[in-house]
Protein backbone atom coordinates (compact mmCIF):
# COMPACT_ATOMS: atom_id res chain seq x y z
CA UNK A 1 0.00 0.00 0.00
CA UNK A 2 1.55 3.24 -1.32
CA UNK A 3 0.99 6.42 1.14
CA UNK A 4 0.48 9.15 -2.14
CA UNK A 5 1.11 12.09 0.21
CA UNK A 6 4.82 10.92 0.26
CA UNK A 7 5.80 8.90 -3.01
CA UNK A 8 8.89 6.68 -1.68
CA UNK A 9 6.79 5.33 1.17
CA UNK A 10 4.66 1.89 1.34
CA UNK A 11 3.20 0.12 4.50
CA UNK A 12 3.61 -4.21 4.44
CA UNK A 13 2.07 -5.92 7.40
CA UNK A 14 1.69 -1.96 9.28
CA UNK A 15 5.51 -1.30 9.03
CA UNK A 16 6.14 1.65 6.74
CA UNK A 17 9.21 0.99 4.13
CA UNK A 18 11.01 3.15 1.91
CA UNK A 19 10.99 2.14 -1.85
CA UNK A 20 13.36 4.26 -4.58
CA UNK A 21 14.02 3.37 -8.12
CA UNK A 22 18.02 3.62 -8.99
CA UNK A 23 18.32 6.16 -12.09
CA UNK A 24 18.98 4.53 -15.43
CA UNK A 25 22.72 6.19 -15.81
CA UNK A 26 23.86 4.83 -12.17
CA UNK A 27 22.03 1.34 -12.26
CA UNK A 28 25.61 -0.36 -12.98
CA UNK A 29 26.59 0.82 -9.44
CA UNK A 30 23.85 -1.21 -7.40
CA UNK A 31 22.74 -4.92 -7.34
CA UNK A 32 19.02 -3.80 -7.75
CA UNK A 33 17.08 -1.59 -9.93
CA UNK A 34 15.04 -0.20 -6.40
CA UNK A 35 16.07 0.88 -3.37
CA UNK A 36 14.19 -1.19 -0.58
CA UNK A 37 14.49 -0.15 3.22
CA UNK A 38 12.31 -0.83 6.49
CA UNK A 39 11.67 2.51 8.06
CA UNK A 40 11.25 0.46 11.34
CA UNK A 41 8.18 2.42 12.60
CA UNK A 42 4.55 1.56 12.12
CA UNK A 43 4.05 5.78 12.94
CA UNK A 44 3.62 7.97 9.98
CA UNK A 45 4.83 11.07 10.94
CA UNK A 46 8.46 9.00 11.67
CA UNK A 47 8.56 7.49 8.49
CA UNK A 48 7.69 10.55 6.60
CA UNK A 49 10.87 12.22 8.91
CA UNK A 50 13.11 9.14 8.11
CA UNK A 51 12.25 9.26 4.47
CA UNK A 52 13.02 13.04 4.14
CA UNK A 53 16.79 12.00 5.34
CA UNK A 54 17.01 8.96 3.14
CA UNK A 55 15.83 10.69 -0.01
CA UNK A 56 18.45 13.44 0.74
CA UNK A 57 21.25 10.92 1.14
CA UNK A 58 20.54 9.48 -1.73
CA UNK A 59 20.61 12.64 -3.58
CA UNK A 60 23.84 13.46 -2.30
CA UNK A 61 25.03 10.23 -3.19
CA UNK A 62 23.86 10.51 -6.69
CA UNK A 63 25.07 13.70 -7.43
CA UNK A 64 28.28 12.33 -6.11
CA UNK A 65 28.68 9.59 -8.66
CA UNK A 66 27.43 11.66 -11.50
CA UNK A 67 30.02 14.14 -10.39
CA UNK A 68 32.80 11.45 -10.55
CA UNK A 69 31.90 9.65 -13.64
CA UNK A 70 34.05 9.30 -16.43
CA UNK A 71 32.29 12.37 -17.76
CA UNK A 72 34.01 14.44 -15.14
CA UNK A 73 35.67 17.47 -16.73
CA UNK A 74 37.97 17.05 -14.14
CA UNK A 75 38.55 13.35 -13.81
CA UNK A 76 42.12 13.61 -15.92
CA UNK A 77 43.37 16.05 -13.02
CA UNK A 78 43.09 13.52 -10.38
CA UNK A 79 46.13 10.85 -10.01
CA UNK A 80 43.94 7.80 -9.52
CA UNK A 81 40.84 8.53 -11.19
CA UNK A 82 39.47 4.83 -10.19
CA UNK A 83 39.91 5.34 -6.51
CA UNK A 84 38.72 8.65 -6.63
CA UNK A 85 35.31 6.95 -7.68
CA UNK A 86 32.51 6.65 -4.88
CA UNK A 87 33.03 3.14 -3.36
CA UNK A 88 29.83 1.29 -2.86
CA UNK A 89 30.43 -0.87 -0.35
CA UNK A 90 28.16 -4.41 -0.25
CA UNK A 91 28.55 -4.87 3.61
CA UNK A 92 25.49 -4.40 5.79
CA UNK A 93 25.15 -1.24 7.57
CA UNK A 94 26.16 -0.95 11.37
CA UNK A 95 22.33 -0.90 12.36
CA UNK A 96 21.73 -4.39 10.27
CA UNK A 97 24.59 -5.99 11.89
CA UNK A 98 23.54 -5.26 14.87
CA UNK A 99 20.31 -6.54 14.38
CA UNK A 100 22.23 -9.94 12.90
CA UNK A 101 24.11 -10.26 16.23
CA UNK A 102 20.93 -9.62 18.49
CA UNK A 103 18.84 -12.04 16.21
CA UNK A 104 21.74 -15.04 16.33
CA UNK A 105 23.61 -14.53 19.31
CA UNK A 106 21.04 -13.01 21.15
CA UNK A 107 18.70 -15.78 22.12
CA UNK A 108 18.56 -16.54 25.61
CA UNK A 109 20.39 -13.43 26.45
CA UNK A 110 19.12 -11.42 29.76
CA UNK A 111 17.56 -8.04 28.08
CA UNK A 112 21.17 -6.09 29.19
CA UNK A 113 22.60 -7.85 26.33
CA UNK A 114 20.03 -6.41 23.97
CA UNK A 115 20.59 -2.97 25.94
CA UNK A 116 24.44 -2.76 25.95
CA UNK A 117 24.32 -3.46 21.63
CA UNK A 118 21.39 -0.39 21.40
CA UNK A 119 23.46 1.84 23.50
CA UNK A 120 26.71 1.29 21.81
CA UNK A 121 25.46 1.27 18.49
CA UNK A 122 23.47 4.15 19.32
CA UNK A 123 26.14 6.47 20.09
CA UNK A 124 28.16 5.22 17.01
CA UNK A 125 25.44 5.90 14.29
CA UNK A 126 24.69 9.74 16.41
CA UNK A 127 28.07 10.69 16.25
CA UNK A 128 29.02 9.14 12.85
CA UNK A 129 25.92 7.78 10.66
CA UNK A 130 24.63 3.90 10.02
CA UNK A 131 26.94 3.29 7.03
CA UNK A 132 28.74 -0.08 6.45
CA UNK A 133 30.54 -1.41 8.48
CA UNK A 134 33.49 -1.52 6.36
CA UNK A 135 33.58 2.15 5.61
CA UNK A 136 34.62 3.99 8.97
CA UNK A 137 37.72 5.00 9.31
CA UNK A 138 40.29 4.81 12.62
CA UNK A 139 40.02 8.56 12.64
CA UNK A 140 36.74 8.07 12.91
CA UNK A 141 36.64 5.48 15.39
CA UNK A 142 39.55 7.72 17.68
CA UNK A 143 36.39 10.47 17.37
CA UNK A 144 33.86 8.25 19.05
CA UNK A 145 36.46 7.55 21.73
CA UNK A 146 37.14 11.04 22.51
CA UNK A 147 33.48 11.89 22.44
CA UNK A 148 32.31 9.64 24.92
CA UNK A 149 35.28 10.77 27.11
CA UNK A 150 33.93 13.89 26.76
CA UNK A 151 30.55 13.03 27.68
CA UNK A 152 32.17 12.37 31.38
CA UNK A 153 31.84 8.04 30.90
CA UNK A 154 34.81 6.16 32.90
CA UNK A 155 37.38 4.33 30.75
CA UNK A 156 35.98 1.30 31.91
CA UNK A 157 32.73 1.68 30.47
CA UNK A 158 34.07 3.31 27.12
CA UNK A 159 35.54 -0.16 26.92
CA UNK A 160 32.64 -1.77 27.40
CA UNK A 161 31.16 0.13 24.73
CA UNK A 162 33.98 -0.57 22.24
CA UNK A 163 34.26 -4.11 22.85
CA UNK A 164 30.32 -4.56 21.85
CA UNK A 165 31.05 -2.44 18.75
CA UNK A 166 33.63 -4.89 17.41
CA UNK A 167 32.25 -7.81 18.56
CA UNK A 168 28.73 -6.68 16.39
CA UNK A 169 31.02 -5.58 13.43
CA UNK A 170 33.26 -8.53 13.44
CA UNK A 171 30.63 -11.23 13.70
CA UNK A 172 28.71 -9.35 11.12
CA UNK A 173 31.80 -9.33 8.93
CA UNK A 174 32.19 -13.48 9.38
CA UNK A 175 28.52 -13.90 8.53
CA UNK A 176 29.08 -12.21 5.48
CA UNK A 177 32.13 -13.69 4.63
CA UNK A 178 33.85 -10.08 4.51
CA UNK A 179 37.13 -9.06 5.29
CA UNK A 180 38.20 -8.91 9.00
CA UNK A 181 37.28 -5.04 9.98
CA UNK A 182 40.26 -3.62 11.49
CA UNK A 183 38.82 -0.19 12.27
CA UNK A 184 37.40 -1.15 15.55
CA UNK A 185 40.43 -3.26 16.88
CA UNK A 186 43.25 -1.52 19.14
CA UNK A 187 41.95 1.41 19.88
CA UNK A 188 44.04 3.53 22.41
CA UNK A 189 41.66 3.63 25.46
CA UNK A 190 44.03 4.97 28.33
CA UNK A 191 45.26 3.68 31.20
CA UNK A 192 43.20 0.60 33.49
CA UNK A 193 41.25 2.64 35.97
CA UNK A 194 41.60 -0.06 38.63
CA UNK A 195 43.75 1.89 40.74
CA UNK A 196 40.80 4.73 41.16
CA UNK A 197 37.94 2.25 41.14
CA UNK A 198 35.90 1.56 44.69
CA UNK A 199 37.20 -1.41 45.82
CA UNK A 200 34.19 -3.88 47.46
CA UNK A 201 34.63 -4.13 51.02
CA UNK A 202 34.17 -7.38 52.92
CA UNK A 203 31.04 -6.74 55.76
CA UNK A 204 32.62 -7.91 58.81
CA UNK A 205 31.65 -10.92 60.29
CA UNK A 206 29.39 -9.40 63.81
CA UNK A 207 27.58 -7.38 61.02
CA UNK A 208 26.56 -10.36 59.20
CA UNK A 209 25.10 -11.37 62.49
CA UNK A 210 23.65 -8.74 63.19
CA UNK A 211 21.89 -8.18 60.01
CA UNK A 212 20.66 -11.59 59.91
CA UNK A 213 18.88 -11.27 63.12
CA UNK A 214 17.22 -8.37 61.61
CA UNK A 215 16.30 -10.41 58.64
CA UNK A 216 14.59 -12.92 60.36
CA UNK A 217 12.64 -10.18 62.43
CA UNK A 218 11.16 -8.27 59.51
CA UNK A 219 10.72 -11.92 57.64
CA UNK A 220 9.50 -10.24 54.34
CA UNK A 221 10.81 -11.32 50.43
CA UNK A 222 13.65 -8.76 50.41
CA UNK A 223 15.20 -10.00 53.80
CA UNK A 224 14.92 -13.69 52.61
CA UNK A 225 17.11 -12.82 49.72
CA UNK A 226 19.45 -10.80 51.65
CA UNK A 227 19.87 -13.65 54.26
CA UNK A 228 20.25 -16.39 51.49
CA UNK A 229 22.43 -14.53 50.11
CA UNK A 230 24.58 -14.10 53.53
CA UNK A 231 25.75 -17.60 53.72
CA UNK A 232 26.19 -19.01 50.51
CA UNK A 233 28.42 -15.57 48.67
CA UNK A 234 25.87 -16.05 45.57
CA UNK A 235 25.56 -13.49 42.94
CA UNK A 236 22.40 -11.30 43.16
CA UNK A 237 21.60 -11.87 39.79
CA UNK A 238 22.11 -16.04 40.71
CA UNK A 239 20.11 -16.09 44.04
CA UNK A 240 16.72 -13.75 42.66
CA UNK A 241 16.91 -15.89 39.98
CA UNK A 242 16.60 -19.06 41.60
CA UNK A 243 13.15 -21.43 41.16
CA UNK A 244 11.57 -23.58 43.98
CA UNK A 245 12.24 -26.30 42.32
CA UNK A 246 16.37 -25.25 42.64
CA UNK A 247 16.23 -25.40 46.19
CA UNK A 248 16.66 -29.27 47.79
CA UNK A 249 15.50 -28.89 51.47
CA UNK A 250 14.56 -32.59 52.52
CA UNK A 251 18.63 -33.94 52.00
CA UNK A 252 20.24 -34.70 54.68
CA UNK A 253 22.67 -31.72 53.31
CA UNK A 254 19.99 -29.13 52.32
CA UNK A 255 21.54 -27.12 48.89
CA UNK A 256 20.95 -25.26 45.94
CA UNK A 257 21.08 -26.66 42.32
CA UNK A 258 22.67 -23.48 40.54
CA UNK A 259 22.19 -23.63 37.14
CA UNK A 260 21.21 -21.59 33.68
CA UNK A 261 17.53 -20.43 33.20
CA UNK A 262 15.87 -18.56 30.48
CA UNK A 263 15.47 -15.44 32.13
CA UNK A 264 18.80 -15.68 33.70
CA UNK A 265 22.14 -16.78 32.65
CA UNK A 266 24.66 -17.29 34.72
CA UNK A 267 28.40 -15.10 34.54
CA UNK A 268 30.73 -17.93 33.34
CA UNK A 269 30.42 -21.71 33.61
CA UNK A 270 32.06 -22.40 36.44
CA UNK A 271 29.34 -20.72 37.82
CA UNK A 272 27.13 -23.55 37.58
CA UNK A 273 27.30 -25.47 41.26
CA UNK A 274 26.01 -26.72 44.32
CA UNK A 275 25.71 -24.54 46.91
CA UNK A 276 25.53 -25.60 50.29
CA UNK A 277 22.42 -23.99 52.68
CA UNK A 278 23.19 -23.57 56.37
CA UNK A 279 22.52 -20.99 58.93
CA UNK A 280 20.63 -17.79 57.90
CA UNK A 281 20.68 -18.79 54.15
CA UNK A 282 18.66 -22.33 55.02
CA UNK A 283 15.99 -20.23 57.01
CA UNK A 284 15.84 -18.00 54.34
CA UNK A 285 15.52 -20.97 51.42
CA UNK A 286 12.81 -22.71 53.59
CA UNK A 287 10.94 -19.03 54.56
CA UNK A 288 10.82 -18.48 50.50
CA UNK A 289 9.98 -21.94 49.36
CA UNK A 290 6.83 -22.23 51.72
CA UNK A 291 5.80 -18.58 51.22
CA UNK A 292 6.09 -18.37 47.09
CA UNK A 293 2.86 -19.25 45.70
CA UNK A 294 4.37 -19.84 42.09
CA UNK A 295 7.79 -21.48 40.57
CA UNK A 296 9.44 -18.91 41.36
CA UNK A 297 11.41 -18.58 44.92
CA UNK A 298 11.36 -14.47 44.40
CA UNK A 299 8.65 -13.54 42.58
CA UNK A 300 8.84 -10.28 43.08
CA UNK A 301 11.89 -9.87 41.53
CA UNK A 302 11.87 -12.21 38.76
CA UNK A 303 9.05 -13.91 36.56
CA UNK A 304 9.27 -15.81 32.66
CA UNK A 305 10.65 -12.99 31.19
CA UNK A 306 12.77 -11.71 32.81
CA UNK A 307 14.85 -11.19 36.43
CA UNK A 308 14.92 -7.90 37.64
CA UNK A 309 18.40 -7.70 39.82
CA UNK A 310 19.40 -4.44 39.16
CA UNK A 311 15.85 -3.71 40.28
CA UNK A 312 16.67 -5.68 43.60
CA UNK A 313 19.92 -4.17 44.01
CA UNK A 314 18.81 -0.53 44.12
CA UNK A 315 16.15 -1.97 46.97
CA UNK A 316 18.40 -4.07 48.85
CA UNK A 317 21.54 -1.51 48.94
CA UNK A 318 19.19 1.08 50.39
CA UNK A 319 17.94 -0.78 52.95
CA UNK A 320 22.10 -2.35 53.90
CA UNK A 321 23.58 1.08 53.30
CA UNK A 322 22.56 2.42 56.56
CA UNK A 323 23.28 -0.90 58.72
CA UNK A 324 27.11 -1.58 57.03
CA UNK A 325 30.71 0.12 56.87
CA UNK A 326 30.93 2.79 54.08
CA UNK A 327 32.14 0.89 50.72
CA UNK A 328 29.55 -2.41 51.63
CA UNK A 329 27.29 -3.15 49.25
CA UNK A 330 24.77 -6.69 48.58
CA UNK A 331 27.51 -7.82 46.61
CA UNK A 332 30.43 -7.90 49.47
CA UNK A 333 27.95 -10.61 51.08
CA UNK A 334 30.51 -12.59 48.34
CA UNK A 335 33.99 -11.09 49.38
CA UNK A 336 32.92 -12.09 52.88
CA UNK A 337 32.40 -15.48 52.23
CA UNK A 338 35.58 -16.11 51.02
CA UNK A 339 37.47 -14.47 54.03
CA UNK A 340 35.50 -16.76 56.64
CA UNK A 341 36.45 -19.58 54.15
CA UNK A 342 39.97 -18.51 54.09
CA UNK A 343 39.37 -18.09 57.94
CA UNK A 344 38.49 -22.03 58.37
CA UNK A 345 41.73 -22.91 56.19
CA UNK A 346 39.45 -24.09 53.63
CA UNK A 347 41.47 -25.42 50.40
CA UNK A 348 41.49 -22.77 47.67
CA UNK A 349 39.78 -25.10 45.09
CA UNK A 350 36.74 -25.98 47.52
CA UNK A 351 36.21 -22.15 48.11
CA UNK A 352 35.92 -21.63 44.22
CA UNK A 353 33.70 -24.97 43.96
CA UNK A 354 31.42 -23.30 46.23
CA UNK A 355 31.57 -19.40 44.97
CA UNK A 356 32.01 -20.51 41.58
CA UNK A 357 35.17 -18.91 40.90
CA UNK A 358 36.89 -19.94 37.53
CA UNK A 359 38.99 -23.56 38.77
CA UNK A 360 42.67 -23.74 37.22
CA UNK A 361 44.54 -27.00 36.32
CA UNK A 362 43.52 -30.05 33.94
CA UNK A 363 42.70 -32.01 36.57
CA UNK A 364 39.69 -30.15 37.71
CA UNK A 365 37.69 -30.91 33.86
CA UNK A 366 38.07 -34.73 35.65
CA UNK A 367 35.34 -36.65 38.24
CA UNK A 368 31.99 -34.80 39.39
CA UNK A 369 33.56 -32.91 42.19
CA UNK A 370 33.06 -32.83 45.75
CA UNK A 371 30.26 -34.16 47.32
CA UNK A 372 27.43 -32.07 48.81
CA UNK A 373 28.63 -33.53 52.48
CA UNK A 374 31.87 -31.99 52.13
CA UNK A 375 31.22 -28.73 50.60
CA UNK A 376 28.51 -28.85 53.48
CA UNK A 377 30.49 -28.75 56.82
CA UNK A 378 32.95 -26.10 55.60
Amino acid sequence: MVDQNCPYIYTKRRVYYFSRRVPEDLKGHYKRNRIVLSLRTKSLKAAQARTVSLVAKLDEDWLTLRWRSSNDPFSRFLVDVAAANLTISSAPSLSEAKELYLRVKGEGRSIRFAQAADRAVGYMIKLLGDRPIDTYTRAEVNQLRDALSQRGLRKTSIRRNFSTIRAIANFSAREHDLKDIQSFSGVYLGEDETSTQTRRLPIPLEDIRRIQTLCKQMDDEARWLIALISNTGMRLSEATGLLKSDVVLDAKHPHITLKAHPWRRLKTRGSERVVPLVGASLWAAERAVNSSQGSFMFPKYCNEKVCKANSASGALNKWLSPRVPSGCVIHSFRHSLRDRLRAVECPPDIIDRIGGWAVGGIGEGYGSGYPVSVLHKL
